[in-house]
């Protein structure tokens, strides 16, 4: 597997590295070394001293590091990390971590999932990122930042109040976003 290019996130504490192959057909967010399962590219990445997340989407992967991380020294083990791996078949994942998000209103969930899959998900994911909603409640939507959007200071105030403007414009001028 090549490291075709590393980016940097809005987050100071994360990167982009795009890759050669596609990863997963779903992406996907590991919080922790010990939820790396049986995942052996996963485990590899949380080795590296310092490496706080991991975000697998389509060819890319996000790594998040600790504050106290020296960045250079992170991106570099993860690039010869990433490269001296067996190339991974793209692989599809189950259910986020939790099961399905709690929905009372499955009409309007659908109206929303297709302006957060249309507008918000490919802007977060330029930025190394995702979304995840946890649950529709009451005209609530409960979301759950993914990648380096997981830690980054902008997204739980900006980007927070920008989703909640388009949703409340195209969906339900009702609607309320709220960080889980």
């Amino acid at each position: 597997m090549k490291v075709l290019s590393i980016q940097p996130t809005p987050n100071p504490n994360a990167y982009k590295f795009f890759l050669d192959r596609t990863l997963t057909s779903r992406p996907r967010e590991i919080a922790s070394a010990d939820r790396a399962g049986d995942d052996p590219l996963a485990t590899a990445l949380f080795a590296i001293d310092g490496v706080k997340t991991l975000f697998f989407m389509d060819d890319f992967v996000t790594v998040t590091w600790e504050d106290a991380a020296d960045w250079r020294a992170v991106t570099e083990r993860v690039r010869a990390t990433l490269e001296q791996h067996e190339p991974p078949r793209a692989v599809a994942h189950g259910l986020p971590e939790g099961g399905t998000a709690e929905v009372d209103d499955q009409e309007l969930m659908e109206r929303i999932q297709a302006v957060l899959d249309d507008r918000v998900r490919p802007a977060l994911a330029g930025d190394g990122g995702g979304l995840e909603v946890v649950g529709l409640e009451a005209k609530v939507l409960r979301i759950r930042y993914q990648g380096a959007c997981g830690s980054c200071p902008s997204s739980i105030a900006g980007t927070l109040m920008a989703i909640q403007n388009m949703l409340q414009s195209e969906v339900d001028e009702e609607l309320q976003v709220i960080s889980a």
